[in-house]
């Protein structure tokens, strides 16, 4: 009698979940995504939480849509084009609300812009006082 209702609440369960396990639409890899979201809120972190193999299934089934996914392959392999520091930089920028002219420990807008664009790198200085600034390790600048 018990494998009948954990096979009856399987399916049930699969039934309310298809769509975000077999993601083939940009609508439902969204939902997916936000599903996501509120299990891993929901979520204590610990290894024996119940919600740890939806969270797997979740995962897994967002992982397989990226990889099918064009314009999320090319958006990936774009960012990981783009140097650490660079990365880095540009994401303090963007989380402190930050100008070119907000940065004097690059130097001035011209030179954070040319940080920005790859055409110079940041100095050991502007590495060390970015640090001190944002309270980072100067290793995060070289991907530690």
């Amino acid at each position: 009698m018990a494998q009948l209702a954990i096979f009856d609440a399987y399916q049930t369960f699969m039934a309310a979940a298809q769509p975000l396990m077999n993601i083939d639409t940009e609508e439902q890899y969204n939902a997916a995504l936000e599903t996501l979201e509120c299990v891993l809120e929901s979520a204590s972190d610990t290894l024996d939480d119940p919600l740890n193999p939806l969270i797997d299934m979740l995962s897994q089934a967002i992982e397989r849509y990226e990889s099918r996914s064009e314009p999320l392959m090319a958006f990936a392999d774009e960012a990981e084009s783009i140097p650490v520091d660079i990365a880095l930089l540009r994401t303090l920028m963007k989380q402190h609300h930050l100008t070119g002219s907000d940065l004097p420990e690059v130097g001035d807008k011209t030179m954070v812009s040319k940080v920005l664009s790859g055409k110079r790198t940041l100095s050991r200085n502007a590495i060390e006082s970015l640090s001190e600034r944002f309270n980072l390790r100067p290793a995060m600048f070289f991907g530690g």
